[in-house]
């Protein structure tokens, strides 16, 4: 299955669930590890877990090969790795505190270099 359709089926699954604010990052010119970053806010560490088993569940029934799952005993921040896709599934306050779509968004930092250049 190619990335992008893997990432259609991951982001599908999220919002059968109702997962809120889902963001799908192409990181495949950033870095060789994965395609997408799918980045997903759950309401409580229950329904995070139920967004993780929903992902892990669709994938399976697609015959994939899911690579991994981390953090599923705390809830506050699950990673479903699917090779080609890693989905973090996040409490809120953690989605805030790491902020990864500011990490792997090199555009929008990029933008905010040349308008300094350019002001000095």
């Amino acid at each position: 299955m190619k990335s992008k359709k893997l990432a259609e089926l991951a982001v599908e699954a999220l919002e059968d669930l109702k997962g809120q604010s889902i963001r799908c990052i192409n990181v495949s010119k950033l870095t060789s590890i994965t395609d997408f970053m799918i980045i997903a806010t759950g309401r409580s560490n229950t329904h995070i877990k139920a967004l993780a088993d929903n992902v892990l569940k669709n994938a399976k029934e697609a015959d994939l090969e899911v690579v991994g799952v981390e953090g599923r005993m705390q809830s506050e921040w699950v990673l479903v790795d699917v090779g080609d896709v890693v989905v973090h599934i996040m409490l809120a306050p953690m989605r805030a505190l790491y902020n990864l779509e500011e990490l792997w968004n090199f555009d929008s930092q990029a933008d905010v270099k040349r308008k300094s250049q350019v002001a000095t």
